[in-house]
């Protein structure tokens, strides 16, 4: 972790952060994490700069030493009918909410809050800063990732395993041949296009 980072006066604090904002298909994931200051965690970071492997190593580990834990959600139609700011914001407070244990703080990558009712701060780039929010980064990645994967045993011909639902050329390509799934954002322009409604 960063060293950059100075931290609130708290008791008990809580990070949050988000997964799959930028995809085509499928839900916003986030989570909350509260983790033990006894039974520390080593090499939390960025879950983006985590191998997949080390990813899937530390969601266990958090998920058995973190004080508490909670995903949060947002599904396309939900992203669909809010906007995908507004959605986000959404299954932030739906993780928070569901923590076992209530923070008087709470941490969030980027740089912008949901309403809660605690304390909040935004921190940029908070998932290489703040170890709350790289462990609450790594638990809605894996989380999301694994959706992915069975999402491509329902669609094997979209390759969701790979792209994990962003706009790559082979999914872009695939969308404008077959069409769009249930699972994709109706709001978002590529789906649009796809389903003739641009």
């Amino acid at each position: 972790m960063s060293d950059l980072f100075i931290y609130p006066q708290a008791v008990c604090i809580a990070g949050v952060d988000e997964v799959g904002r930028g995809p085509l298909v499928g839900a916003v994931v986030t989570a909350a994490v509260i983790l033990d200051p006894a039974n520390p965690i080593k090499g939390l970071a960025d879950s983006k700069k985590l191998s997949e492997k080390r990813r899937e190593a530390l969601y266990i580990e958090i998920k058995e030493k973190a004080l508490a834990w909670s995903l949060g959600r947002a599904e396309p139609h939900e992203i669909d009918e809010l906007n995908i700011l507004h959605a986000t914001m959404l299954a932030m407070q739906r993780a928070v909410a569901g923590l076992g244990i209530t923070p008087d703080m709470v941490l969030i990558d980027g740089n912008r809050c949901p309403k809660l009712p605690m304390a909040s701060q935004a921190v940029v780039k908070g998932d290489s800063k703040v170890a709350e929010i790289s462990a609450a980064s790594i638990l809605a990645k894996v989380t999301r990732d694994r959706e992915m994967v069975e999402l491509d045993l329902q669609f094997p011909e979209y390759g969701f395993a790979k792209h994990k639902g962003y706009p790559t050329p082979v999914h872009l390509e695939s969308l404008a041949r077959l069409g769009a799934t249930a699972h994709h954002r109706r709001s978002f322009s590529p789906v649009k296009r796809a389903l003739g409604l641009a």
